[in-house]
């Protein structure tokens, strides 16, 4: 996949004083709009997590002639309010089910851009924008880029479930599927299960290192158990992931398979 050149200021000269995991995210989502956000499209989705924010205010540095024409759709509540309060045109999947681009976050991305989503229990609407996208593309800080699934994302695998079956579905995660510390998420600031925009509950389920290694058998099992609504593990659907380094550096991991370093200031 080529990579368009750009002609942005400096990451570097851009980036206000933060600190490093933030300068880290910001680098990353300046980079991937620069990137992959071109004059051409108009149809966009906005994901959700801590690095998103910094791709909507790089969106704005685009200028209000490039964005008066675009539509932004968003993976949840998160991204609906950075969309409106940023004074873009918000829009919805069932108008636009044909998106340019989605820029989305990842808890966690492997060397062949299989990702771990769900961390903000956002996964289902994450897929839909993800899959409806000509171009996806994940960004994140350097904590999130990985060799093999879990390993720095230990929580487990985020899965979507109808509060009705979230039972049985955690019998079979245990006892069939080989997660047998699969737990159903709870509020941190609130008594009972986190509750999704969707009205599902969450289950997260850590399996592995060996059943990490194939993401994509993982899936298929976790999506055939009824009840189960979506599975936040994204295979085969990255075009390209960013992730800023400590030095300012970015890494990009490329669907060719190919790992480019981008230094500081280019």
């Amino acid at each position: 996949m080529s990579i368009p050149s750009i002609s942005s200021p400096s990451l570097a000269a851009a980036a206000a004083p933060l600190s490093s995991v933030e300068a880290s995210k910001r680098l990353a989502a300046y980079t991937a709009v620069d990137r992959h956000v071109l004059p051409e499209d108009k149809i966009i989705g906005i994901g959700s997590g801590s690095t998103v924010p910094y791709v909507v205010e790089r969106i704005l540095q685009q200028g209000e002639e490039r964005n008066r024409d675009r539509v932004f759709l968003p993976t949840g509540f998160q991204s609906q309010e950075l969309i409106t309060h940023a004074g873009l045109r918000l829009g919805d999947i069932t108008q636009y089910s044909v998106l340019d681009v989605t820029i989305d976050g990842a808890d966690e991305v492997d060397s062949d851009l299989n990702c771990i989503k769900g961390g903000g229990a956002c996964q289902l609407r994450e897929k839909v924008l993800a899959e409806a996208a000509k171009t996806f593309i994940v960004v994140a800080d350097y904590r999130k880029n990985s060799s093999v699934l879990g390993t720095t994302f230990i929580t487990g695998v985020p899965i979507e479930v109808s509060p009705f079956a979230h039972s049985t579905v955690l019998r079979s995660l245990r006892t069939k599927l080989g997660s047998p510390k699969a737990i159903l998420r709870m509020g941190h600031a609130k008594a009972g299960p986190v509750v999704t925009d969707n009205s599902n509950f969450i289950i997260d389920a850590p399996f592995s290192e060996d059943v990490m290694k194939k993401p994509h058998e993982l899936l298929a099992k976790i999506k055939l158990l009824t009840g189960v609504v979506e599975v936040g593990l994204f295979c085969n659907i990255v075009k390209a992931a960013y992730f800023g380094n400590q030095d300012g550096s970015v890494t990009a991991k490329l669907e060719s398979g190919e790992v480019v370093q981008i230094e500081k200031g280019h």
